[in-house]
């Protein structure tokens, strides 16, 4: 992997996000990386030192002054392969962009030749600040790789713009920056500017009665891992999704609950995109009946065991294959536990996809609940492309970069 035996330095700051930074921690460390925590004093007023240095590969540094080495700053600077700041506040972003080094971190940040990723964190207001705004454009003129924050539920109540990145997309844009890949990890490359993007996520939920539902695993982590990496690339992005989570920065997203209500939305909508994502997981079959009231033991089992009578659901993906327009990318998944690629071969053709992924959810760490995944991707004229595996965000890039390419095929 990526990240394994690098020496990451781990910035965090003096804002309530810095809680997130303790599951950055954990998953660079898991992933093979020497974490050198270094804390703010802001930092150390809302998480402790002993939890880092527990977690971390060597223990939490807070100052200048309190370290054998008499310039620990530029022993850090100089032994980093990457240092990214998580989260980063606008007290941190200006010092680092005007040179002012107050403190351990922005002195190392100043003392390193490093790739660096910063990922902001605060109120809307402050997030929305031209000071703010400012300071990151110049830090990202200067190379410095910037995790955006999202929207979402901030402290104190409010929902609004500046919410920390989630720690898993923060190490992925890590590993990013770390493979020297061409794309920024902030994903402001412009591939998918001005596209239309529709992207399904979750498991749907057929209904049993007001209380019970028929269900599957899926938590629509990798839809949204799609939605987020396609908005970032520049794209107008409709998420419907069937999981209470808050959308990813710059999605309008779309509730839905069962495969009828997902059909409903869908559809329509996918007349007018460029691009058709359907990452969810959508039932195959539903209850006959969907009783008015919550049943008792007694009325499921009044003669032996429970006996609910199914009948199969409308696959709508073979509608949107067959109106598929000129231009347009549809892509499916195939989860699977047996004979993956042979099922993945036959549902693209079936369906007339432009492109599957597919995943043997049977395997560690793959596929539903998890933060990882591990998929292969198959197109026409038998390409195929392995993806191994790596956190769900990267596969959404490897996905869309798939996507880039049949799109730039088609129109050329």
């Amino acid at each position: 992997m990526s990240l394994a035996g690098r020496r990451i330095v781990l910035g965090v700051t003096g804002g309530i996000a810095a809680y997130k930074a303790i599951d950055v921690c954990r998953r660079l460390v898991d992933a093979g990386a020497h974490v050198a925590p270094v804390l703010t004093e802001g930092a150390t007023h809302f998480v402790g030192e002993t939890t880092f240095s527990a977690l971390a590969s060597e223990p939490v540094q807070t100052s200048l002054w309190h370290e054998d080495s008499p310039i620990p700053h530029t022993r850090l600077g100089q032994g980093a392969d990457l240092v990214v700041v998580a989260p980063a506040t606008a007290r941190v972003l200006s010092a680092y962009a005007h040179g002012y080094s107050d403190d351990l971190l922005t002195a190392t940040l100043l003392a390193t030749r490093a790739p660096v990723v910063v990922c902001p964190a605060m109120h809307t207001e402050m997030w929305e600040h031209p000071a703010v705004q400012d300071n990151l454009e110049l830090l990202r003129s200067r190379g410095v790789h910037v995790v955006w924050p999202t929207e979402g539920r901030l402290a104190g109540g409010d929902v609004g713009a500046g919410r920390l990145a989630e720690p898993a997309d923060i190490v992925a844009a890590v590993a990013h920056v770390l493979d020297g890949a061409d794309a920024p990890p902030d994903g402001r490359a412009d591939d998918l500017a001005g596209v239309s993007v529709l992207v399904t996520a979750g498991g749907t939920r057929e209904a049993i009665d007001p209380v019970r539902v028929i269900t599957n695993r899926s938590s629509g982590k990798q839809g949204y891992a799609l939605a987020a990496e396609a908005a970032a690339r520049g794209a107008r992005v409709t998420l419907v999704s069937t999981v209470e989570r808050a959308a990813p920065a710059g999605v309008e997203m779309i509730e839905v609950a069962s495969a009828a209500d997902m059909q409903a939305v869908v559809v329509p909508r996918a007349d007018h995109a460029d691009v058709v994502v359907m990452a969810a997981a959508v039932a195959d079959f539903r209850p006959v009946v969907v009783a008015d009231h919550k049943l008792k033991k007694h009325e499921l089992a009044a003669d032996g065991p429970p006996h609910i009578v199914l009948e199969p659901t409308h696959d709508f993906l073979v509608d949107l294959g067959r109106a598929k327009r000129p231009g347009q990318v549809l892509v499916g998944f195939a989860a699977e536990t047996r004979d993956l690629l042979d099922n993945a071969r036959a549902k693209l053709e079936r369906k007339n996809l432009d492109l599957i992924v597919a995943n043997d959810v049977s395997a560690p760490g793959v596929g539903f609940e998890h933060d990882t995944n591990a998929v292969v991707l198959l197109g026409p004229g038998g390409m195929r492309q392995d993806v191994p595996l790596t956190d769900k965000r990267a596969v959404a890039r490897a996905v869309l970069d798939a996507v880039v390419e049949l799109r730039t095929a088609t129109s050329s």
